[in-house]
């Protein structure tokens, strides 16, 4: 009788010791709307699920006794529920509240598996689509700017924002974080032709919304990142079933008008899921230059899930034109000038210039000056996942983006004379005794007035079409272990990039004024010779000035390891990356065109390929590690610290071939060390962190562009070595009822430790500037905003302060501070009948609020300007602009 009561104890341990609860349930928002695409998961475990179309989930899990289930939805406040676990199904029915912690919500970037911003040991921040939407976003500046540790500078308007992350050095743009559509960036190697990663794309609402991941695991997953990676995440058909359309007023002319639809294809049974959105636009600012900034942009994806996993089908079509704002000639206190007609000058792009062509050896090149910053493509992705079972997972992405793209740019005030000077100065200064002049505005056959102001000017054509291919696979093995669990993670990274960077150039006379006239100049010459100096506007036909072609491919592993424990996180991972290049530097010859014997040669003569090459090759191989910890000290504060040794592999257009199969230098990867440490804390009343950080960067390769004989080129090549230490805080303060206060503040001391630098027209190699602080990043940063949401009615009044600093690495010139002030409000109308869902939001935002004309950004072509001259090279902040939206949710 013993042996069998044993032997039944026995079966009965063994029995509940495999034994399976099935947990299932059904998520709904507090109006009763099915939430779809939650997450569900049993702490500290890998057990869990993702809610439906119809907001139901189930799982099963072995584990057993008293657990927790934490429910989290990006937008809404992540739940917890106590749950015991003995074999006994569970049926759930929950609801979600709107609103939400930034440190709750779900993080989709740099990791293997899906987690809270608090229990992540590194720094996160997020923006929802919401939000972005109430911005009235024109750029990845407005976006950006309120993240922690970074200086978005969008002076240029639209497009090609300049971002500055963490005291890192960098001639802006995306070259140490780049830009990412659901994980995979928009391109994949840096400086083949951009680095302006947010010319292939623009924001939209079809997104949930934006992360921007600061440093350590930055560095292992995808495409692999120094400082950080921006990454959008696109809606998808079973995560927000929903339409939108949103329609955007503003001064200025602009009018813009966004959708999205998602939902279910098929009949009730279906498991396939669609979304797509897309805008269509003009504008005529937010500085008018009388040329056309319009477009279209459509992205979509279709999405297949089944018992296992799902397969999603990503793409996007983009034709849009935007015009790209310059630094320009101010006055000594940094202002600007009045032109001719009285008003303030704010750019000096002429509409006149449109359809400018000219001949060349190759045959009529036609300028694209009047299409601006033009990007016409797109890309095609395929993403995979499957769940081999409960423990092993698979992730893969493989996407494909062809994109004709040009980048026009009208450089003002950079010619010989580059200030705005009176028409008879100027022909004083190009013709020393000349013997009298003529001279006309384009389609005018009246003399101008000598007392009207003229300047020259030059402009660029980039002509840049890019083809990427790239691919990611990963594999996510779940081992549980006495009190814990591992995440280990391998996978691999594959592209190759290909580019073209052929420029034109040529160079420009117009009076000085917005959208100002061309002039047409001629005049005897001291001799008595009749001399054409610029005709249709132009005064030099300089043709082209470069005809590169440009390729690189990337091979990466990676090891990961996400170690979950009672109180502690640790993360942990290896990445092993090689990159191969070629550079093929066309050569280019001038030859004279035009033979009539008034022209000067620099009307006469134009620059074009004779069709000869000198190529070279380049390769490299770097690893990067990464290690972070987090402990959880109570229910309130976590303590964590990261650091990552990383690598950047430097712009292929800085190692040009002086001779076939030979660069002027050796190509090694920059390579970077990141320490940060710090708390995140989330009450009730009070979320935020607060965090110390250090980075080192060493054996980084600048190019600075300059004027060498009246055209652009690569003027200096730098060898730099910089270091920064800072403090970052974060707050969000629940004050009262609907009302927060939130915002950050980062302090970074930062310094060029080493800075060798060689002369490219010169071939010369000098130390300087070693010990100042580097261009263009202030010490001080910080974000500060009132916010009211009680769901019917919103508003918002928020300052963004940019610290000074200085503009150019020799520190010559200091840039007064800025701040940019926001205000925003909303209501929110429920149209038809009771039992309907459609929401109408009527809304206005103004940028800009007090109308801050202050520097964003010296004349990065002139770095040896100095503070106190006479005039001023530097691009003020975009001026006050008032926004209207209409945003209808069916």
């Amino acid at each position: 009788m013993r042996k069998t009561i044993l032997t039944l104890l026995c079966l009965f341990s063994i029995s509940a010791m495999f034994s399976q609860t099935d947990i299932s349930g059904t998520i709904k928002d507090n109006s009763g709307v099915p939430i779809t695409g939650a997450n569900i998961l049993i702490l500290e475990s890998t057990s869990g699920a993702t809610s439906d179309f119809d907001g139901n989930f189930s799982f099963t899990t072995s584990l057993s006794g008293a657990q927790t289930l934490q429910i989290s939805y990006l937008g809404f406040v992540t739940q917890e529920q106590s749950i015991t676990l003995d074999g006994t199904p569970i049926i759930l029915t929950l609801v979600m509240q709107e609103g939400g912690n930034s440190l709750d919500e779900v993080v989709l970037t740099a990791s293997a598996t899906f987690r809270s911003q608090k229990e992540t040991p590194m720094s996160i921040s997020s923006l929802k689509q919401k939000e972005i939407t109430k911005l009235s976003a024109n750029s990845q500046a407005d976006i950006l700017r309120s993240i922690p540790g970074i200086t978005a500078e969008g002076g240029g308007g639209e497009t090609a924002s300049n971002v500055f992350v963490r005291g890192l050095p960098s001639g802006g743009q995306y070259v140490f974080n780049p830009l990412q559509y659901d994980g995979m960036p928009l391109m994949s190697t840096f400086g083949l032709n951009s680095s302006a990663h947010d010319v292939y794309a623009r924001p939209d609402i079809g997104f949930k919304g934006v992360e921007f991941v600061r440093g350590g695991a930055a560095v292992l997953y995808g495409a692999g990142s120094v400082a950080g990676i921006i990454n959008y995440t696109s809606k998808t058909g079973d995560s927000n079933p929903e339409n939108i359309i949103n329609v955007e007023w503003a001064d200025k002319g602009r009018l813009k008008t966004d959708f999205y639809t998602g939902g279910k294809l098929g009949g009730e049974d279906s498991n396939t899921y669609y979304a797509l959105t897309g805008f269509i636009r003009k504008d005529d600012g937010p500085i008018d230059t009388g040329l056309p900034t319009k477009g279209v942009q459509f992205r979509a994806n279709i999405k297949k899930k089944f018992e296992n996993g799902s397969f999603t089908v990503h793409g996007q079509f983009i034709n849009d034109n935007a015009q790209f704002i310059m630094p320009l000639p101010l006055d000594g206190n940094r202002k600007r000038i009045a032109g001719n007609d009285g008003d303030s000058v704010e750019q000096l792009l002429s509409g006149e210039l449109a359809n400018t062509s000219f001949l060349t050896a190759g045959g009529v090149y036609e300028s694209p000056i009047e299409d601006g910053v033009s990007t016409q493509g797109g890309y095609l992705m395929g993403e995979f996942n499957y769940n081999f079972s409960d423990d092993l997972k698979l992730r893969s992405k493989i996407r494909y983006a062809n994109y004709k793209h040009n980048f026009a740019l009208y450089v003002g005030g950079n010619g010989d004379n580059n200030n705005p000077i009176t028409l008879n100065e100027y022909v004083d200064n190009i013709a020393p005794g000349n013997l009298g002049f003529s001279a006309q505005y384009q389609g005018n056959s009246t003399d101008i007035n000598g007392s009207d102001l003229v300047v020259d000017n030059l402009h660029i054509d980039r002509l840049r079409p890019m083809t990427d291919y790239s691919g990611e696979a990963s594999l996510t093995k779940t081992l549980e272990v006495t009190n814990g669990t591992h995440n280990i993670t391998g996978g691999f990274f594959l592209a190759r990039t290909e580019a073209e960077d052929v420029n034109y150039q040529y160079r420009v006379l117009s009076e000085f004024n917005n959208n100002p006239r061309l002039v047409n100049l001629s005049y005897i010459d001291a001799g008595g010779n009749d001399v054409t100096f610029s005709q249709g506007g132009l005064y030099n036909r300089i043709g082209m000035t470069s005809n590169r072609f440009l390729s690189q491919n990337k091979s990466a592993f990676y090891l990961t390891d996400e170690m979950v424990f009672d109180r502690w996180r640790f993360d942990v991972g290896f990445r092993i990356e090689n990159t191969k290049g070629t550079f093929n530097n066309g050569n280019i010859v001038e030859t004279q065109i035009y033979d009539d014997a008034t022209l000067t040669p620099e009307l006469a003569n134009v620059r074009f390929a004779d069709g000869s090459f000198t190529r070279a090759n380049v390769s490299a191989t770097d690893w990067a590690v990464s290690l972070a910890g987090l402990y959880k000290l109570n229910d309130k504060v976590n303590l964590y610290a990261n650091f990552s040794k990383g690598f950047f592999f430097p712009q292929i257009r800085g190692f040009a071939p002086i001779a076939t199969g030979i660069t002027g230098s050796k190509y090694d990867s920059e390579r970077i060390i990141q320490f940060e440490t710090g708390a995140k804390i989330g009450t009730e009343k009070l979320k935020g962190s607060i965090a110390a950080y250090y980075v080192g960067l060493s054996d980084r390769i600048k190019i600075d562009q300059g004027f060498s004989n009246g055209t652009l080129v690569d003027l200096f090549r730098s060898d730099q070595s910089t270091r920064t230490i800072g403090l970052e805080a974060t707050y969000d303060w629940v004050f009262a009822d609907n009302f927060s206060l939130r915002g950050s503040a980062t302090y970074q001391a930062h310094e060029i430790t080493k800075n060798e630098r060689t002369d490219l027209v010169a071939n010369t190699t000098t130390t300087a500037d070693e010990g100042n602080e580097l261009a263009r990043q202030p010490n001080f940063l910080g974000t500060l905003g009132v916010y009211f949401d009680n769901s019917k009615f919103d508003a918002l009044f928020s300052l963004n302060h940019t610290g000074s600093k200085f503009a150019a690495d020799n520190n010559t010139v200091e840039l007064d501070a800025i701040t940019i002030g926001r205000l925003g409000a909303g209501y929110m109308f429920n149209i038809g009948d009771n039992d309907s869902d459609d929401t109408l939001r009527l809304g206005f935002s103004i940028f800009n609020l007090f109308d801050d004309e202050g520097v964003t950004e010296g004349d990065p072509r002139n770095i040896n300007q100095q503070g106190d001259a006479e005039f001023f090279f530097g691009r003020p902040i975009l001026p006050r602009r008032f926004f209207l939206t209409a945003t209808f949710n069916f």
